[in-house]
């Protein structure tokens, strides 16, 4: 599915990818001796990173009703770095049994969690735990991911490691625990954990299960060991990195330059000509 996408890209003129060049040179590089390959991101709106468009505050569309308010309220009560965000995007599943250890793995940690259950993922969760975790907890069918990660109470994202969430949290500076699910996730999930070294992945056992325990010593990692400050630190070199790319004068910022310079006639041309 995913590599018919590309079956044709050897015709393609130019090729803008959600990334920036400082986040994977040595890809970036690689990919360019192949593709007319130019980095032009991160694509995320102006208001969390250089604040140079006005208003630009969203992507402008929804899978799903987000619970803005509740999120908010809820997180606004918290200390700073205490949540652990918990969301498994748009199409990842879980099966009941990864629910039900996700779910306790979640209660017994320290810290925390704010969860997106969607409403068809909702029958999974273990019998009476809304009740049980509710002084512990926050779980809503879906949410402003990007105000969440941006929010300072936040200190860990429990993600899939789909691209679009670990673009985010990089852009944002905040360590994951990478649950990977399929496709690019179990490679993203090696980029945080052993080349940008912002997080850790949680292993499966034989049955493909991260189980609660796992689920619980992995957010303390991030939150309360010393190695979790190191993943902090990166977060944040890597914020500041994302920054500078789409920046005024920054790579991703040139790229797009380039791009639009291409689509224009030469200077001192007419439409005619």
């Amino acid at each position: 599915m995913v590599v018919n996408q590309f079956y044709d890209i050897q015709k393609a003129d130019w090729l803008l990818c959600n990334t920036f060049y400082e986040l994977e040179p040595q890809v970036v590089e690689w990919q360019a001796k192949i593709f007319p390959l130019k980095t032009i991101g991160p694509t995320i709106p102006s208001t969390f990173l250089d604040k140079r468009v006005k208003y630009d505050y969203a992507y402008g569309f929804s899978f799903y009703k987000e619970e803005d308010e509740a999120c908010m309220k809820w997180l606004n009560d918290k200390i700073s770095g205490s949540v652990v965000y918990v969301s498994f995007g748009s199409i990842a599943a879980l099966n009941a049994e990864q629910m039900e250890e996700m779910a306790w793995g979640l209660k017994d940690s320290e810290a925390y969690f704010l969860w997106v259950v969607r409403e068809s993922e909702k029958h999974k969760l273990p019998k009476g735990f809304l009740e049980i975790s509710r002084n512990k907890g926050l779980m809503v069918t879906w949410c402003p991911q990007l105000q969440v990660l941006n929010h300072e109470s936040v200190g860990c994202f429990v993600t899939h490691c789909g691209w679009n969430s670990t673009l985010e949290s990089v852009s944002l500076g905040v360590p994951m625990v990478g649950v990977p699910q399929w496709t690019d996730q179990p490679t993203d999930a090696k980029y945080i954990k052993d080349v940008w070294k912002i997080g850790v992945k949680a292993e499966a056992d034989e049955k493909g299960i991260v189980r609660r325990e796992t689920v619980k010593k992995c957010i303390e990692e991030v939150m309360h060991s010393e190695r979790g400050k190191e993943m902090k630190v990166n977060a944040l070199k890597l914020k500041s990195l994302a920054l500078k790319a789409c920046d005024e004068g920054g790579s991703s910022e040139k790229n797009i330059d380039d791009f639009v310079a291409s689509l224009l006639p030469p200077p001192n041309s007419t439409e005619e000509e």
